[in-house]
């Protein structure tokens, strides 16, 4: 039987690089969304702009 690895990889290896494209996208999608909730639940007086630009610090910034 073969692994969760082994499957995911042999399903990225018959994706065309714009289906890879798609699912990176939708992968930074979420992890922005996620972010941003987080950010939200921190700061609940910051307006959407407010979330918005620390998110992009964050992203920008990198990992700590």
């Amino acid at each position: 039987m073969a692994s969760t690895e082994e499957i995911e990889l042999a399903i990225l290896r018959r994706m065309t690089p714009a289906e890879k494209l798609d699912v990176m996208q939708g992968l930074w999608r979420q992890a922005w969304e996620l972010k941003a909730a987080g950010v939200r639940l921190q700061h609940p007086e910051w307006s959407q702009e407010r979330v918005a630009a620390e998110v992009r610090e964050i992203f920008q910034r990198g990992p700590a």
